[in-house]
């Protein structure tokens, strides 16, 4: 073999070498991206590193492939959908402890499956292997919760930290807990007293003889 056919060969198979590495990595992204969706943008635009927001997921995989996770039995779910509802009608009286309550369900309900609840940012890391989609729906009620917390946050986030705490709550559940278009009920406005009319000045006084009646 001449040396130009061994420098024929050696380019060929550095090519072929580097076209099927250049598939590989795009078949692991492409899968990463299908799996993590939103997720995956959301953690590539937080790194500014592909490679390091990838390296974080497939990380994020194995820890979850090591979790012990069950599925809830029929009564579990009627049970949880029951309290989903009963926290749905707090609100009516008072949204502050809707949503405390919303959140405690929540929490509870991730750790009966069998997720991790001690650490927030744990938890998150291994709920987006298997609901991406609906992250960002349980970050936005957890940030409004926190500020309700600190008397911060109105009724209207309020209403909507219990939609977006339905969200994942319906997808753990495997079934809506409460009909799809359903809103949380508007809260109680505080009664006021009803409002008395003024006393009228211009009734003529009818106390006594008129000074201008006739005389007799």
């Amino acid at each position: 073999m001449t040396t130009t056919a061994i420098v024929i060969l050696v380019i060929v198979v550095v090519v072929v070498a580097a076209l099927i590495a250049f598939a590989v990595t795009y078949s692991r992204r492409r899968a990463l991206r299908e799996r993590f969706g939103p997720e995956y943008e959301r953690l590539v635009a937080e790194q500014n590193s592909r490679s390091a927001a990838e390296h974080e997921l497939r990380e994020r995989e194995r820890k979850h492939a090591e979790l012990d996770l069950h599925p809830l039995s029929a009564s579990s779910r009627a049970g949880y959908a029951a309290e989903w509802a009963d926290v749905q009608t707090r609100f009516v009286d008072s949204p502050q402890d809707a949503v405390r309550a919303g959140d405690e369900l929540v929490t509870r309900l991730v750790r009966e499956i069998g997720y991790p609840t001690d650490d927030y940012e744990e938890r998150l890391a291994t709920l987006s292997v298997e609901h991406a989609r609906t992250l960002s729906h349980y970050r936005d009620a957890h940030d409004i919760s926190l500020r309700n917390e600190s008397g911060q946050a109105s009724t209207e986030q309020l209403r909507q930290a219990l939609v977006h705490y339905r969200a994942l709550f319906g997808e753990l559940l495997g079934d809506e807990p409460v009909p799809e278009t359903a809103e949380p009920v508007q809260a109680r406005e505080p009664e006021t007293e009803p409002e008395v009319p003024a006393a009228r000045t211009d009734v003529p006084q009818t106390d006594g003889p008129r000074s201008d009646a006739p005389t007799r």
